[in-house]
């Protein structure tokens, strides 16, 4: 045990006090039920199976989000997905859904977001080989001003595309990790930096995981391994 301790303390000396920022993560999805989560947006079809989260698209619906019931501010969340190459999905941070109309104002123009239309930031996912864009973990605003990064945040689309090329895992289980601390927003894809970018639009909203409209019935996206560390 001795030994144990004093390899830790060098560990953190070395590394940092964020070394051992992996014990603090805790489930978000217990790989069981879904129980209290909220669907916004379509109607999407979510089931749990396996231990995963697995949302099918469904004709003529528009985008769907199941959604935990808490918001989250500043926090890191991790989480694995595998997605059907022909569909585009992602997962929400720090997003809103509003009875009434809401107005952004941006580059001097004011966007009108409708009633009860899920806006916020979205990591992105983009796997699909024909489009070939590759801009998983990416940052964009669902909803409102559209991309952040790579985007009017920050970012080269063309050496964005590159880099997720070579790191994205077409058909297979892919990490994502993402944190935010007040203004600042940075993601890594399967433990390779993403998006490093600034926005102070929203500071605090909740998370959801999207299937995107679609014009094929039964398209998958899965999601396991979903855990979070909140930050004080």
């Amino acid at each position: 045990m001795k030994t144990f301790a004093k390899a830790a303390a060098v560990a953190a000396t070395v590394l940092g006090a964020g070394a051992f920022a992996a014990d603090e993560m805790k489930p978000l999805f217990d790989g069981k039920s879904t129980d209290g989560w909220i669907q916004r947006g379509g109607k999407a079809s979510y089931r749990v199976e396996e231990g995963c989260i697995v949302g099918r698209t469904v004709l003529k619906e528009p985008n769907s989000f199941l959604c935990p019931p808490k918001e989250y501010g500043d926090f890191i969340l991790e989480y694995e997905y595998k997605v059907d190459p022909s569909l585009n999905s992602g997962v929400q941070i720090r997003s809103q859904c509003f009875d009434e109309e809401t107005q952004v104002e941006h580059n001097g123009k004011t966007i009108k977001v409708a009633p009860k239309r899920v806006h916020g930031y979205q990591i992105e996912i983009d796997n699909e080989p024909k489009r070939a864009r590759f801009w998983s973990a990416g940052l964009y605003e669902e909803g409102c001003r559209g991309w952040i990064f790579p985007g009017f945040g920050g970012g080269d689309g063309k050496a964005f595309t590159e880099q997720g090329a070579k790191v994205t895992k077409v058909e297979d289980w892919n990490k994502v990790r993402i944190e935010c601390r007040g203004d600042s927003i940075k993601t890594w894809l399967n433990g390779e930096a993403r998006v490093d970018a600034k926005d102070s639009r929203v500071a605090k909203g909740f998370i959801g995981f999207q299937v995107h409209g679609s014009k094929e019935a039964d398209l998958q996206v899965r999601w396991r391994n979903i855990r979070i560390q909140e930050l004080k």
